[in-house]
């Protein structure tokens, strides 16, 4: 089957591993998103879920788990090398093969960057034991280059919510509650990633037009929330039923459609937020504080006047103080 262009990306129905070798340039590529088949018998998950499997695509592949090991290997090799120097990876994995999933991850060149915990709704129902209900996110990077994150991409870094806790330490926590999204009556794949987890990683890892890859597009979700975000995406699928249905489906996302829905995060930065302090800014620093304090006041409202004063972040502050002290 001839590769599916669609608004400057390309998408391939062949198994991802030698599809990637043959057309994906060695450092050519800015993010990897990927949800690599779990391993689990994923062709009999009918079983353990209430679903109605004649909603569901067909053509779904799974990995035997005795090659599951090597074929981690094998497709993981493969993201190393696209990868541009500062790129990076998140791996989507349940936990019954995640040993396999990182070692292999370790016998490459990338490096930890967080070890997410995706916390769902609908967990299998058990009587024996406790229930599961998250998934882990591998978030590596290729060492050699600038790393993308956009710390205010969702919410700026002085945003409080009504009780006063950080809205941007909030969002940015490794622990994520997103759930699962159901769809009742509709086509899909077996296990298919929630819009709002793919558009929070590729806000805060990537940028306008940057290369994003899916080595394994399932149900398309990757290539659906980086194309309505104005990204390039270059994709496999392997199964050919799951392929025609998806392509068609995101032929009519148009490019950018997401970015009008996306919250708009309250940027307040301080003038001079990360710019390095002289000795007589310290020195300035030292005497208004002692000048401030003098006036028996909570240090929460001093460290607030210094902050206007020096156009500085809270933590900024804080830290100096430290050095003057």
């Amino acid at each position: 089957m001839q590769p599916a262009r669609i608004y400057g990306s390309t998408f391939y129905n062949c198994d991802c591993i030698s599809g990637a070798s043959e057309y994906i340039p060695d450092g050519s590529v800015d993010l990897i998103i990927t949800d690599p088949p779990y391993g689990i018998q994923g062709d009999r998950l009918h079983r353990h879920y209430n679903r109605n499997e004649g909603f569901v695509a067909g053509g779904y592949q799974e990995v035997p788990q005795q090659e599951y090991a090597e074929f981690s290997r094998r497709w993981i090799r493969q993201a190393e090398r696209m990868l541009r120097p500062g790129g990076s990876i998140y791996v989507v994995s349940g936990y019954t093969n995640l040993a396999d999933v990182l070692v292999a991850l370790r016998e490459t060149s990338l490096i930890e960057i967080n070890h997410i915990i995706w916390k769902y709704s609908f967990g299998v129902f058990t009587r024996r034991k406790y229930i599961s209900s998250h998934y882990h996110i591998l978030f590596y990077g290729k060492p050699g280059g600038r790393r993308t994150f956009n710390p205010e991409s969702r919410y700026g870094l002085a945003e409080r919510d009504r009780s006063g806790r950080s809205c941007n330490n909030a969002d940015r926590e490794d622990v994520w509650v997103i759930n699962r999204e159901y769809k009742p009556g509709r086509l899909k794949n077996k296990n298919e990633l929630p819009l709002q987890l793919l558009v929070k990683m590729i806000q805060y890892s990537s940028n306008e037009n940057d290369h994003i890859v899916d080595l394994f597009l399932g149900g398309f979700s990757t290539a659906k929330a980086a194309i309505g975000l104005g990204r390039r995406v270059t994709g496999f699928e392997v199964s050919k039923p799951v392929f025609a249905a998806k392509v068609e489906e995101l032929r009519k996302i148009r490019p950018g459609s997401l970015v009008p829905e996306l919250r708009s995060p309250v940027l307040n930065n301080p003038a001079c937020a990360g710019k390095r302090w002289t000795e007589a800014d310290l020195r300035a620093l030292g005497e208004e504080f002692r000048r401030l304090s003098a006036g028996a006041r909570p240090k929460k409202e001093i460290i607030a006047g210094l902050q206007q004063k020096f156009g500085r972040g809270r933590f900024g502050i804080e830290k100096a103080l430290k050095k003057v002290l």
